[in-house]
């Protein structure tokens, strides 16, 4: 196909904002999360590993199996269940009721995001597919900027269960844009077995989706724990708080902004070394954020790399091997999904042994692992780092 139509485009990435709402969803919510369900927050930070463990294994194994499903039906489907799932999450009594409902709901992200972006790529000519898919991915970035402060504001104000069932209207409000935009009859060709077994198998393939596994678990070492960071150690307030996530959401949104203008031109590789060192630098400055104010301007550079940086790995690998697009797609889902958990697990128990002191470095230490094989990956290929 020569073109997806911006109807199109406009409402996968509308679907891909409702995920990153629900993604986002617990981190927002952890302070009342925490407390009304009587847990500690490292316990409640836990949700954000348990779906992303789910969503990291299944993305893979679900692309194999919905290979010859058509998109439209397929990814009306996958928002309808994530629709379902936060509605039925919100009505949960207590966190051993709501783990599994979280876990069987986060399937419905393991679906949309890697089947909407190798939909896109299939619906776009080669010198446009990477402008299309980082395009989409922007709706990561519209969570951020709206989804996320405002899932904070709700439960802060309101209750999680408030926010949860929000997420659940924008899911089938995304459900229904989606089924009336997206045309019939698109279906990627499926990959066979050989097929996955050369992108598992290629060095330099699965180094760069091992790229965005570290450093995905490098920003949710702390990210998961921000808005209870925010309170107990900068003494922010609730509308603090919500206005810090409203800031990094809008320089997230800035930075994926740029990177769908220029990435064609600039190039992928060289795009995600800069992200990467964006966040870093964050990283490494925030011991020095002590104020609101502080951590206001911390925060700009890790904003400006954090959405930009996945939406740059899935174009660097749409565009290094299209025909295994479908496959790699899955993978580096999985691989971000992976890394959160990784994240929010070991932040976890850096907090409930130490508070929060260890948090940054970590994040550190995967982000320099992450900017060290991604440079290794870009020369293999070829490329500039």
């Amino acid at each position: 196909m020569s073109g997806a139509s911006p109807a199109v485009r406009w409402a996968l990435l509308s679907g891909n904002f409702v995920i990153g709402c629900g993604v986002m969803v617990v981190a927002g919510t952890l302070n009342d999360l925490a407390r009304s369900l009587q847990v500690s927050v490292a316990l409640a930070g836990q949700l954000i590993a348990i779906g992303a463990v789910v969503m990291g294994l299944c993305a893979p194994l679900l692309a194999s199996w919905v290979a010859g499903f058509d998109r439209r039906r397929l990814l009306t489907f996958a928002l309808a269940w994530y629709a379902v799932g936060h509605a039925l999450s919100a009505l949960m009594p207590d966190y051993a009721a709501l783990a599994p409902v979280r876990a069987l709901c986060m399937l419905g992200a393991a679906v949309f995001t890697p089947q909407a972006a190798a939909a896109i790529g299939h619906m776009t000519a080669p010198e446009q597919r990477g402008r299309a898919i980082t395009f989409v991915f922007l709706g990561w970035s519209l969570a951020s900027v709206a989804g996320m402060p405002i899932a904070a504001w709700l439960g802060e104000t309101f209750g999680w269960r408030v926010a949860f069932g929000a997420v659940a209207l924008l899911a089938a409000a995304a459900a229904a844009w989606v089924y009336a935009a997206m045309p019939d009859g698109v279906r990627p060709a499926a990959l066979s077995i050989a097929a996955w077994r050369e992108a598992v198998t290629h060095p330099v393939l699965m180094a760069i989706v091992a790229v965005t596994a570290l450093q995905s678990a490098g920003q949710f070492t702390l990210f998961s724990y921000m808005a209870p960071y925010y309170r107990q150690v900068l003494g922010a307030s609730p509308a603090q708080i919500s206005l810090l996530f409203a800031w990094f959401g809008l320089f997230g949104l800035i930075g994926n902004v740029l990177l769908t203008r220029h990435i064609d031109r600039f190039g992928a590789a060289r795009s995600v070394a800069l992200a990467l060192a964006l966040i870093t630098l964050s990283l490494i400055a925030w011991p020095l954020a002590t104020g609101f104010a502080t951590m206001a301007i911390v925060l700009v550079p890790w904003a400006l790399g954090c959405f930009s940086t996945n939406s740059a790995q899935q174009a660097r690998l749409g565009l290094a091997a299209p025909v295994l697009a479908p496959a790699l797609m899955a993978l580096n889902t999985s691989a971000i999904y992976l890394g959160q958990a990784i994240g929010a697990a070991s932040g976890g128990v850096l907090l409930a042994q130490s508070g929060y002191t260890w948090l940054s470095g970590v994040g550190v230490l995967w982000m320099a692992a992450a900017i060290a094989l991604s440079a290794w990956a870009a020369a293999r290929a070829g490329r500039p780092a």
